[in-house]
């Protein structure tokens, strides 16, 4: 059952990559594979838990000594359905929470016209200008935010400037990247970096500075290419969708401009909320929401005049939330939080280790599985199999492993921008394909090589700037 899991997990990850092929939504793949890996984990419970891969179970025992007294298969039952489960559902929900906040909030500031302050702003039609002022602001909003939240804004910017449905998925195949990039260099950027931060392994100054070169190449690059493959400029909204009529907003000017400071500020927030009451980062994102909600609900509350058709109010517009994209990211996260209870991840990173003494071969193979495999278990894994020495104690080959060493700047670098290879290995990329709609095979065709180009122009600039 063991190497079964894994060829079933491949089998899921191809029906979800070809969806359009099978005709079955990558939703339904994604929550059978889920639930099918803990089952089969479950099932043979004592094959696989009596491997004990990396000493989980055993810590886990050593942890709860009044289990040892239990038949071996109430304890296989008490540490993966009431612990591992449990335990794993609680990192997904906060990652589900933030994401609905977030998505809440831009929907409800789209609604309103808010974004308007910044596309009204954006004149040029230029394709290739357009391409790179879109990259930029994406770019450095993911470091001050997180790449999946400025993904979730940028693709509601780009529906108010593109209309053409595969011109906006090729600047939202770019948004992909630039998000991944920009939260590659910032301690905040992303939840790789967050771990790898919170932890010790790096500080905000090294991998700011370390980082923020290789990472802007790893978009650039991409981007000189496709400015050499973009032609003209785009075609004008009224003229290529004359008959779309948009809906005036409810809102007075003042009101837009004040919704979308709560939205924007709410987004912002979250982080400074994260550091300051040491709370995971959804809560302050519903707090922000919350804050959101109030004001339209007062709102509203004075323009009596209104039909309740009319009122754009946040229990109307939480009702267009993508509900399939959420429950993706659920077996997908289900999916891979099993291989790791298995201990499939802890075989994969201790090879990793053995195979390699260079910092740089074991990095880029994370990077480019975290393309396919979500990069939270592997960067968990390759924390896991070092610590993070002070520098008064890293010698010779362990200098790699010391506080804001090679080995860990390279692995945020890594795993943040290995995930724009596919569109699957990114929670910037998942979000973006459940929004757009954007087909795998497409991506793939499309990005993938552009993105795989940008992940090893930025590996290159880094080795040329430290060795």
């Amino acid at each position: 059952m063991f190497s079964l899991m894994i060829v079933v997990f491949v089998l899921g990850y191809t029906a979800i990559a070809l969806e359009h092929n099978i005709k079955v939504n990558k939703t339904a793949s994604a929550l059978f594979l889920g639930v099918a890996m803990w089952t089969m984990l479950m099932l043979d419970a004592s094959g696989i838990l009596g491997l004990d891969i990396g000493g989980r179970f055993s810590e886990f025992l050593s942890n709860h000594p009044d289990l040892l007294s239990l038949p071996k298969w109430e304890q296989y039952v008490k540490y993966v359905a009431d612990n591992q489960v449990v335990e794993f559902l609680g990192e997904i929900a906060e990652i589900l929470f933030f994401l609905m906040g977030a998505m809440t909030i831009v929907e409800i500031v789209d609604q309103h016209g808010g974004f308007k302050i910044i596309t009204n702003r954006i004149k040029t039609r230029n394709k290739v200008k357009l391409l790179w002022v879109i990259s930029f602001i994406t770019f450095f909003m993911s470091a001050a935010l997180d790449n999946l939240t400025t993904s979730i804004v940028m693709v509601a910017l780009l529906r108010k400037l593109i209309h053409e449905k595969h011109e906006r998925w090729l600047f939202a195949g770019v948004v992909v990247l630039a998000a991944n990039a920009g939260g590659a260099w910032s301690p905040i950027g992303d939840v790789t970096t967050i771990m790898l931060w919170i932890k010790g392994n790096v500080t905000t100054a090294s991998i700011v500075t370390k980082l923020f070169i290789p990472s802007l190449v790893s978009m650039i690059v991409p981007l000189i290419i496709l400015s050499f493959k973009l032609k003209g400029e785009m075609p004008a909204k009224e003229k290529h969708h004359p008959e779309k009529v948009h809906q005036p907003s409810p809102a007075t000017r003042r009101e837009r401009h004040i919704i979308f400071i709560l939205g924007v500020g709410a987004l912002l927030f979250t982080p400074v909320f994260k550091l300051i009451s040491h709370l995971p980062p959804f809560m302050g994102m519903l707090l922000g929401l919350s804050v959101l909600w109030i004001f339209t609900e007062l709102m509203y509350h004075r323009k009596r005049n209104l039909d309740d058709k009319e009122k754009r109010t946040v229990a109307r517009v939480i009702k267009n939330v993508d509900v399939p994209t959420i429950l993706f990211f659920l077996g997908i996260l289900m999916a891979v939080d099993a291989l790791q209870t298995a201990g499939h991840l802890t075989l994969l990173s201790e090879w990793l280790d053995k195979t390699f003494t260079s910092p740089y071969p074991p990095n880029i193979l994370i990077g480019v599985l975290s393309s396919i495999v979500d990069n939270v278990p592997l960067v968990a894994g390759a924390m896991g199999m070092h610590e993070a020495l002070p520098l008064a104690q890293a010698t010779g080959e362990l200098a790699n492993y010391a506080i804001d060493g090679s080995f860990w700047n390279l692995l945020a670098y890594c795993a943040g921008t290995g995930g724009s290879i596919l569109i699957i290995g990114s929670a910037a990329g998942v979000a973006v394909m459940g929004l757009e709609k954007i087909d795998f095979m497409w991506y793939a065709k499309r990005i993938s090589l552009l993105a795989l180009v940008g992940y090893f122009a930025g590996i290159a600039t880094y080795f040329l700037m430290f060795g």
